[in-house]
């Protein structure tokens, strides 16, 4: 299925962790964000999809990434995909690794924040990158800031 610049309004978009937080993103930031990534995203169709984010700290992700990938730490972004027709997604951001990131790459937190969701929406698609240095040359980051940049408004589909 080609891309196309349609928001995937059929899918549920759930968000927890921001209610009473000081995170830099709006719920409407959040949802825009899934939506343009299931829209642009090619392995399967957005219809009826079902994606959960949540925003976590360091101590809650580090638990999740101990317990569920038996990695040690705190990541900046976990995505489980638990259903691929239509796509059922669980993706959770960790707000102060997403902060740390976004000082270590010159970037606002609310990019860095909303590139995190769709970084984690593109993993529960089946997306997937080398950890080594053709990470940022593949596929999925290619895609990613694509989405990240329509969400700016840095450039417009063409």
């Amino acid at each position: 299925m080609p891309p196309t610049n349609e928001p995937a309004e059929s899918a549920t978009v759930l968000i927890d962790g921001l209610e009473g937080s000081s995170v830099e993103v709006s719920a409407a930031d959040v949802e825009a964000a899934v939506r343009a990534t299931l829209a642009a995203q090619t392995l399967g169709s957005p219809d009826g999809a079902e994606i959960s984010v949540t925003f976590l700290d360091d101590d809650a992700i580090t638990s999740l990434n101990e317990r569920w990938l038996d990695r040690e730490g705190a990541t900046d972004v976990i995505s489980f995909g638990l259903g691929s027709a239509p796509l059922v997604a669980d993706v959770y951001v960790s707000v102060e690794t997403a902060r740390r990131n976004a000082v270590r790459f010159g970037v606002e937190p609310r990019e860095e924040l909303l590139r995190l969701v769709v970084h984690g929406v593109l993993h529960a698609a089946g997306y997937d990158h080398p950890e080594d240095e053709g990470r940022a040359s593949s596929e999925l980051f290619a895609l990613q800031e694509r989405v990240v940049d329509l969400l700016l408004g840095e450039r417009s589909e063409t």
